[in-house]
């Protein structure tokens, strides 16, 4: 199962008693895939479409507990798919309270975001992206969807895509905040737990990076090192060196693989690692000079 699957089953099982929370969550159902009509009687009907089962079975829960009306239910499977479509239907006066439920409480706000997601919303498999949407029909919707999210502290934003309004969040710790609004707690630890793994691998990777770089720049460094002194030593020899200078070139060929701090205490007269990096620039000055003299002798 799909981590938006695993969210919409932990939704569809949460229950709550309070009247007012259940309208809210319907309304948000109602608004993203459902409508209001009126029968040839003129009754006001409700009907809710959807293919996504949890769906169907939390707005028949949510029916009964609200307002204990007769559900129909048109259960269709889609010709040559292994797939169902869920339609619906129910008839009387008091579903106005669903079409104008009240969602100013924090509570009701938290269950409109909910029936919301439940019914339209979607999110990435978290172990390769975060991102969290849902998809509302009309722009006004998005809107007031997106401001009741943002209302919580999060940054939700609004996307066109093709006629749908997309309000999304991408910010791992604001979808964390997100599913804790909607109270799916299961998959909040899921996926705090898959945020705390990336971590720290990406930690780890840092560090391995830094310490490859760090190794490649004083590998880099030495070679150097090595082709400076090696071409003094056969330029003009070590004779006309210093002795401090000569010193540190015979022992950098002798141990090319040491790092500055073992260099200086292998040294006739051991010397401190910014002594022997002072050395070795000097060598590397030295080196250049007599290039640079080789080839003023072959252009003169």
């Amino acid at each position: 199962m799909s981590f938006s699957g695993k969210i919409k089953e932990e939704l569809a099982e949460h229950s709550t008693d309070a009247r007012h929370c259940n309208l809210a969550e319907l309304s948000a159902i109602v608004q993203m895939c459902g409508h209001f009509s009126e029968d040839f009687k003129g009754r006001i009907t409700l009907q809710v479409d959807t293919e996504n089962y949890p769906v169907a079975r939390k707005c028949f829960t949510l029916m009964r507990k609200t307002f204990n009306i007769k559900t129909d239910i048109v259960i269709r499977r889609h010709a040559g798919k292994d797939n169902w479509s869920y339609h619906l239907f129910w008839r009387g006066e008091e579903l106005l309270a669903v079409k104008n439920a009240d969602v100013q409480a924090v509570c009701c706000k938290r269950a409109y975001i909910r029936g919301a997601f439940l019914a339209a919303g979607s999110m990435s498999d978290p172990t390769k992206s975060y991102h969290l949407e849902i998809v509302c029909a009309q722009e006004e919707r998005a809107e007031h969807l997106k401001t009741l999210m943002n209302s919580f502290g999060t940054d939700a934003k609004i996307v066109q895509r093709k006629r749908m309004h997309v309000v999304y969040l991408k910010e791992g710790s604001q979808i964390v905040d997100m599913l804790n609004v909607m109270e799916a707690h299961v998959a909040l630890l899921e996926l705090e737990n898959v945020r705390i793994l990336k971590e720290m691998r990406n930690a780890v990777n840092r560090k391995v990076n830094c310490e490859t770089a760090n190794i490649n720049k004083t590998v880099s460094a030495a070679v150097r090192q090595m082709e400076d002194i090696a071409y003094i030593r056969d330029t003009i020899g070590f004779d006309e060196l210093p002795d401090g200078l000569k010193d540190v070139a015979l022992t950098r060929l002798a141990y090319p693989d040491a790092a500055l701090k073992e260099l200086g205490s292998l040294l006739r007269e051991p010397v401190g690692k910014s002594g022997v990096n002072h050395r070795l620039r000097k060598l590397s000055e030295i080196a250049n000079k007599l290039r640079e003299n080789k080839e003023e002798q072959h252009y003169d």
